[in-house]
């Protein structure tokens, strides 16, 4: 018998709208849900992952989730977002980014399990690529009228007033293309939920509305809320962009960062929908966090859980590691453990300055390397100073006027920091 899915997502915070007899249907036998991913990149971003997370409870109560990679809906153009029509990818575009895409996705659901319900990828381009025109608007397009299409929220918006450019028809007609797909799901894989953020009730309901007329049969919807930053900043975007699960997009420790430095409340929330924690560790997480909120319990813990789950141990030890540099005690033997580009990542931002390798091959005295030939402070006169006052550290550690910057310095073979006081960074970087 499978677990109550309904009850968990709801303490959780997960659940915004669900159609009548969802929680009755899904606690009778095992159950098919999807829910459906934009192909547009080779990577997933953390605005996915309440989606992904609602699969993977999905999963673990004992049901069956279906990932859907829109290949064919990722052409057009969603009408309930902000987005442009999007351009048409190429088929081995799309192959490539669905692969990577499932290979994200194994981090979170299992596709490889014996058991009835291990998790299956579908792309919609499979089934849409050969549906003529003709044959769409004779099977599909003349079950819904176009009122029953007007009446959606998200068409209404975009053909207000307010809405500038209107919709073209493309986008007007993306909610038949996707009540197709659940149509399709229901009809091969006997999938009778689809589940979405809570944008995309209208379309869910075209296809529970399809289900009914072409195949006389019975489709469930259940959304979740879109999640938002208690500041009215937008959640998953930093200045760089979007926040990536790909390593080579955003570094383990930027994505580490990223939940570091979310604020007390969003840490409450997100702690509840982005981890796996039990409804009893995370109310002693959030009690503990009150008593002394500047230790940052529930940040860390959150930042833990979810680096280790989209990346590993190892980056997480890394991103521990590389954010101590900066705001606890290390080492220089801490500070050559990081890769170059942890490294600079760590550092971004930091006033840098080059200087040649045959000066380190010759040995850089500290005036040079402070004043002279870098121009980090103002003067040589500052430079001893500041070296007469133990101020200034070379790779984490106190130097003299006497030390003199060598080879054995360098780290990753081609940068040196410099540091005066607590916070002020300079990175020489050596050519």
């Amino acid at each position: 018998m499978a677990s109550n899915f309904i009850e968990e997502i709801k303490w959780r915070g997960m659940l915004h709208d669900v159609m009548p007899g969802t929680e009755e249907h899904l606690l009778s036998e095992m159950q098919a849900a999807y829910v459906g991913i934009d192909p547009t990149a080779d990577s997933l971003h953390i605005g996915h992952l309440v989606g992904v997370m609602l699969l993977r409870h999905f999963q673990l109560s004992g049901h069956k989730p279906y990932a859907l990679v829109g290949g064919a809906t990722g052409m057009i153009g969603d009408p309930s977002g902000k987005s442009a029509e999007r351009n048409l990818l190429d088929e081995a575009t799309l192959r490539h980014n669905q692969n990577a895409l499932k290979e994200q996705l194994s981090r979170f659901l299992d596709f490889k399990s014996n058991e009835d319900n291990a998790a299956i990828l579908v792309n919609n381009y499979d089934w849409m690529k050969d549906f003529s025109f003709l044959e769409f608007i004779r099977d599909v397009g003349k079950h819904i009228t176009v009122n029953y299409m007007m009446a959606k929220d998200s068409v209404k918006k975009r053909l207000s007033a307010e809405a500038k450019e209107g919709m073209s028809f493309t986008e007007f007609t993306y909610q038949l293309v996707q009540g197709y797909d659940f149509l399709h799901l229901y009809q091969k894989h006997n999938c009778t939920l689809q589940m979405g953020g809570s944008d995309q009730w209208g379309n869910i309901t075209t296809g529970t509305e399809l289900i009914r007329r072409i195949a006389g049969g019975k489709g469930y919807a259940l959304t979740c809320p879109l999640i938002t930053k208690a500041d009215g900043t937008k959640f998953g975007k930093t200045e760089g962009g979007n926040i990536w699960l790909d390593a080579n997009r955003t570094s383990p420790y930027k994505f580490y960062q990223y939940w570091l430095n979310t604020s007390d409340e969003d840490a409450e929330k997100y702690i509840k929908i982005f981890t796996f924690l039990t409804k009893e560790e995370i109310e002693a997480l959030a009690t503990e966090h009150k008593e002394a909120p500047h230790l940052r319990v529930l940040q860390k813990r959150l930042a833990e859980e979810i680096t280790v789950m989209v990346h590993s141990q190892d980056d997480l030890d890394n991103a521990i590691k590389a954010s101590d540099i900066l705001f606890g005690k290390s080492t220089s033997a801490d500070l050559k453990g990081l890769n170059e580009k942890t490294f600079l990542d760590v550092f971004e931002g930091v006033p840098q300055a080059e200087v040649a390798l045959k000066d380190i091959e010759e040995g850089l005295d500290m005036i040079g390397a402070l004043a002279a030939k870098t121009g980090f402070l103002g003067s040589n006169g500052e430079a001893r100073r500041e070296l007469k006052q133990n101020s200034i550290s070379v790779n984490k550690e106190k130097v003299k006027e006497d030390y003199t910057i060598t080879a054995t310095d360098l780290i990753n073979g081609k940068y040196v920091l410099l540091q005066r006081g607590k916070k002020n960074y300079f990175v020489l970087v050596v050519n």
